[in-house]
């Protein structure tokens, strides 16, 4: 592990900001594409544990792509900044236009599975080609393989020597920290951590949990952060989704925290691709 002392961010930023846009929409449970039933989160409030389809639910899943997805396109476009999209996979290949524009940006495409559904059930081949499936498809729709992989909930104990067996450079499956580290078990991976508490999930989640709340506490997460990183740099991850922080009455809340971010200086925003890398220099050049 490199000591902290050793870390540092280009241009000696004190803060290094991942915006992760997750991409689930069109790949989520239903008896239309095999599953068993139909899927669990929803913000409607409703789940039965039977073989029915609940067309409801897939509908507000499709607002995501129809119309959440090019409001956080213009606002990320508008202050220009990066972001790291995890994708699950078949979402981009029922809608090739949002992996246009996340080629068009220059984002990085992240694999969040080939389906959203959960690997953990899947016993070393299912898993191992489920993992080289979700890495061949961003490579055919977004032009390059991902680099980096996010779980639906859970990773098993083989997953990150089968994400290196495929080529994956980074795993964040994590919530441990504020920096970025060396797996243990793949000593060649990094770990870059994700952070659930920052997550715009908590608003479907909870209707109580307002863009206020979500807002606010966002900018004291950032706050925090910053101020620690006068010492020793630190990262924060911001977590965000088409369905739910592309809504008319949520999207002004992350444009303003894109202000609040540009007010301040010494702030690398970027992807966690850029991230996983640096640190990754930042160890050779401790070697050397």
């Amino acid at each position: 592990m490199l000591p902290v002392e050793s870390i540092q961010w280009p241009g000696n930023a004190r803060l290094a900001l991942s915006l992760v846009v997750n991409v689930e929409e069109g790949s989520e449970m239903s008896i239309a594409r095999g599953d068993r039933g139909m899927e669990p989160v929803d913000e409607l409030g409703v789940f039965i544990k039977s073989a029915i389809r609940n067309h409801g639910n897939e509908s507000n899943y499709l607002y995501g792509i129809k119309a959440g997805a090019p409001r956080v396109i213009e606002l990320l476009d508008k202050y220009e900044v990066d972001a790291t999209w995890t994708v699950a996979a078949r979402s981009l290949e029922a809608a090739p236009e949002l992996a246009q524009a996340i080629v068009q940006l220059g984002h990085e495409p992240c694999s969040h599975g080939l389906r959203w559904v959960h690997q953990f059930k899947m016993d070393e081949a299912e898993e191992r080609a489920f993992i080289k499936g979700a890495a061949d498809s961003i490579e055919a729709t977004c032009g390059r393989r991902p680099a980096g992989w996010l779980s639906r909930y859970f990773h098993t104990d083989r997953t990150r020597r089968l994400l290196s067996e495929e080529g994956y450079s980074y795993h964040m499956d994590d919530y441990s920290g504020d920096t970025p580290y060396f797996a243990t078990d793949e000593p060649d991976m990094v770990i870059v951590p994700y952070q659930l508490d920052t997550n715009d999930m908590k608003m479907w989640i909870n209707a109580a949990y307002t863009p206020d709340m979500w807002l606010e506490y966002a900018k004291h997460s950032f706050d925090t952060l910053y101020r620690e990183g006068s010492k020793a740099p630190k990262m924060l991850s911001v977590g965000l989704h088409l369905r739910i922080i592309g809504r008319p009455g949520r999207i002004w809340a992350l444009e303003s925290f894109l202000k609040y971010v540009n007010a301040h200086d010494d702030v690398w925003v970027t992807t966690r691709e850029n991230i996983a890398n640096h640190f990754c220099k930042l160890r050779s050049a401790q070697k050397s």
